[in-house]
């Protein structure tokens, strides 16, 4: 799945991030994509708490990050491994996962766009 995909699947017609095809498409139930990205189980399943401002902003951080990786990684599901996996020298070792979750989205972005520009790690 490229990129462009990646997103038309995963963001509704609202412009927001819909939980349950975002967890389709990453192979994970609800209940952990609540647990990736640090939110609680009712902010991804329940329709009024997945609309709030916070909620979608971690969700769209996630998707964002997912989204970059997926075109030098070989797609969503081995971006999604890397977002949850690969410690990152440059913040001590911690996975952009964490990073998300410490609501570090920003310092995770700012990493992917240094080495997109063909900055060092």
């Amino acid at each position: 799945m490229g990129s462009i995909e990646f997103l038309r699947t995963v963001i509704n017609d609202d412009g927001l991030v819909a939980t349950s095809a975002l967890a389709k498409v990453l192979h994970i139930t609800q209940s952990d994509l609540a647990e990736v990205t640090g939110l609680s189980r009712d902010s991804v399943s329940k329709s009024n708490r997945v609309k709030s401002k916070a909620t979608q902003t971690r969700l769209r951080d996630t998707v964002e990050i997912i989204n970059r990786v997926a075109d030098w990684s070989g797609g969503a599901g081995r971006a999604f491994a890397w977002f949850r996996s690969q410690p990152l020298p440059s913040f001590g070792d911690k996975t952009a996962e964490d990073l998300v979750k410490e609501g570090r989205a920003d310092a995770v972005k700012a990493y992917l766009s240094r080495i997109a520009d063909g900055g060092y790690a």
